[in-house]
Formats: C-alpha cells, structure tokens, sequence
C-alpha cells in the first residue's frame, strides 16, 4: 500500500493534536483514504517536553529546514503561526513541491494572494480549512457545498474569545475587565488579548472568507475593525430590553458589485439563530440564492477540533495525490483568471441601523438639542429612553435610529460630544436588523 509522507512544523497545542490523531487513528485514516499516513517528521524547537503522547522513535528534529527540505516528504503541516519564519518556511516547501497545510489565519489574510500563486506556479495544494471556524467545515462548504450559488452575505460569530467575554458580561452583568480576566484564567484568552478583543482576528477570518464567496482577491487592509473592550453592561442591559443581544460580529456582503466587509460589535434581535450562540463556540449563516440560508456551528478553535480541521485537509490531499491529481479544487473557490480586484464599501458609506447612549446632564433642553444636532444631518430617529438612574450626575439617554449613513452618523456624533451637557462621549453600537425599516 502507498504510503504518503508528512512532516509537522510546530508541536503546540494545535500541532500535537495532529500529530495525536495521525498516531491514534492511523488505521481508520488507512482505510477512508486508502494509503498509510506516516508522519515521518515534527519539527519544533523544543523536543523534550511532555505533551502526551508518543511520536516513533526519529520522528523528532529541531531542524525546520530539513523537513521542508527532505524529498521524501509528500505534505508539510504548518502549525507554528504568525507571519515570519512560518511564512518562509511555506514557500521553501513550495519551492521544494511540497503540498501546504496550515491553519494560519494571519498568514494568509496577509499573504494569501502572494502564497496561493506560487503553489499554482508549482503545481501544488495549499489547503486550509482549519483557518476559519476550527472543525466546522466552512472552507469546505464555500468552495464544494455551495459552488453553484451566488452568495449574497455572510455573518458570523468567528471568534470564541469574544464570544465568552459577551456572554459572561450578558450573563453576569460583571464589566469587561471581569470577564477578560475570566477567560483568561480558563485558557480562553491569551495574555495578551488583543488580538482576539481588539477583533483582529475576527478580521482575517472575514477577509479570507470575503474573497472565497465573491471571487476576489484577499483584501485584509480595507475591512473595518472595532473591538469588544468598550462593551459595558449598561449597554448590554439596553440591547436586551429592546429584544437585541449585543455580539461581535463578521459581517459580509455583496451588492452592486461593490462588498461589505467589517467586523464590530453589532445588536442582533433575540430571535435570531447567531443571539443564542454561548461560550467560546463559533456559528456562521450564509445566504445564499439557491440554498439560501444555513448556519454552521461549531467549536472554533481548541487542540482537537483544529486538529480534525487539518487532518481533513491531509486526507484530501491524500487522496489526490493517489489519484495523480492536483488542484482539482480552486483554492480560493474560483479559477485563478477568475479572481479581481473588488473594492471594499468605505465604512464612511455604510447605511444600517444605530444605537447610541448619551450621558446627558439632567438640564431642560438638553433632549431637545441632542435631537436637533441627530435631525440636522438626516437622521431619523425611530424610539428615544431616558433612565431616571443618574451616573455620576448625568442620565443616560438611548436612541435607536431607523437606516442612517455611517458618515452622517459620525459628523453628529462629533457634534454631540463637543456640547457642555454631554460628560461622556458618546456610545455607538451598530444593529444588524433587516425586519426594520
């Protein structure tokens, strides 16, 4: 029986998972794909630690190079992150004919364009489905499942970090600091959490996902970011007292040729299916015009889940590889002559619904001029609620408006913050709402 060859860069948490169902489930992969799956090297910089389990004898090296290098090794497996040696170590496989595994979000948002041309030129795979939503199968139902659909919009829960954050702060009313700190001491969040929190990540996952639905080249650069951080309780005590949930959101669509392609926190009614989605798990809807709507849920990330994400990039690639095929699936969805250049809609020319809180001193006028800043630009507002409560002698004032232009939004805002009567800036929260008007 033919025997395929990997070897595995980088043994952390993710890459021991890999190498945990290669080891352990070796026969099962042997039958479904036909070939023996041997790992014949894991490359990490620390060979000596404990993770688990027991690799064969050999198997371990320090040495990346050799194992990009080695002409015996069929897939190489990147699962050290980040966009330096992980990136160089790629193309040197690459260059090597090497078909890729990787579940490096970063990497490929940033460089994809640049790596899936030269695996074409090379005549290799580069595959990735663990790069988005760990072990739910979005990559897959992107380029496969919906080939035959023109899709419309994506919106997503992309990242579990956030999510957790979210729900301990709806759940338990504890402030974000609270909820970080939670999540931290669970595993949930790093130490430094910014990339997660700030939506960065959320981000990367967007970018690769906007190219896949609409033919187009990845563009990280022009999706809009806005973290969860300045998510307070009050806030999220509001979003569910007018029947919203407060979620950050990847939200994605096409229209008049022109794409949507921004991450924020966003409200979303109670009643829709992304709202009821707890914890650190991960959920996305796709629209789409023949099979319209479907929702895929799952755990995000994780050693395991990751882990199942990759193996079955492996077995695909396997299984090419016995039948003598290569690239049989675009890796980005779309034949490469296909794919352009499709301009990202500046956020400044987004039209949605809006929520914003005022801390607004309790002096006569003050509504009436708040008001009158919000009408002076076009926007209409559709409920307006005053709590008596006082915060530090201000009383918070909540307006939700019906469809506005970002950039409107923002010149009223600006004027908003500068009154005397205002002690806090302003808090905006977009709503995603497509019952109302």
């Amino acid at each position: 029986m033919r025997e395929i060859n990997i070897g595995l860069l980088g043994f952390g948490t993710v890459g021991t998972g890999v190498a945990k169902l290669l080891i352990e489930n070796k026969e099962l992969l042997t039958t479904r794909v036909g070939a023996h799956l041997n790992l014949k090297w894991i490359a990490d910089i620390d060979t000596e630690t404990d993770r688990g389990i027991r690799p064969p004898d050999g198997v371990f090296t320090n040495d990346a190079h050799r194992v990009v290098c080695d002409p015996e090794i069929d897939i190489v497996i990147e699962m050290i992150g980040g966009e330096g040696i992980a990136k160089d170590l790629i193309k040197k496989a690459i260059e090597n004919g090497k078909h890729i595994v990787t579940a490096n979000k970063a990497l490929l948002a940033g460089h994809g364009n640049e790596l899936f041309s030269t695996a074409a030129q090379k005549g290799v795979d580069l595959a990735f489905e663990a790069s988005v939503g760990g072990c739910m199968p979005t990559i897959k139902t992107m380029r496969e499942s919906l080939a035959a659909n023109h899709i419309m919009a994506m919106t997503g829960i992309l990242n579990g970090t956030c999510n957790y954050i979210l729900s301990k702060i709806a759940d338990e009313g504890i402030t974000f600091q609270k909820a970080l700190a939670e999540a931290q001491k669970k595993g949930y969040a790093e130490a430094d959490p910014t990339l997660d929190v700030g939506g960065f990540d959320t981000a990367h996952k967007i970018a690769i996902l906007t190219a896949l639905a609409y033919g187009m080249e990845i563009n990280l650069k022009d999706v809009y970011v806005e973290g969860i951080s300045e998510i307070t309780p009050l806030d999220i005590e509001f979003a569910e007292q007018f029947g919203y949930r407060i979620k950050l959101l990847a939200i994605s669509k096409f229209e008049n040729n022109r794409v949507e392609a921004r991450v924020h926190p966003t409200m979303i009614p109670s009643d829709n299916l992304l709202a009821s989605i707890k914890g650190t798990v991960n959920a996305i809807t796709v629209s789409a015009d023949a099979a319209g709507d479907i929702l895929l849920y799952g755990h995000g990330a994780g050693m395991m889940p990751t882990a199942s994400a990759v193996l079955s990039d492996i077995v695909d690639i396997a299984r090419n590889i016995l039948s003598g095929t290569v690239r049989r699936i675009p890796a980005l969805s779309y034949q490469r002559d296909n794919i352009r250049k499709v301009p990202i809609l500046p956020m400044d020319d987004l039209i949605t619904h809006y929520y914003f809180r005022f801390s607004a001193l309790d002096h006569p006028g003050v509504l009436s001029t708040i008001s009158g800043i919000i009408g002076k630009y076009g926007i209409s507002i559709q409920s307006v609620h005053q709590k008596g409560r006082k915060m530090n002698g201000a009383v918070p004032v909540v307006m939700l408006s019906h469809r506005a232009k970002e950039a409107d939004v923002k010149r009223a805002l600006n004027e908003i913050n500068a009154l005397d009567v205002v002690s806090n800036d302003a808090v905006l929260i977009r709503i995603e709402n497509e019952k109302r008007d």
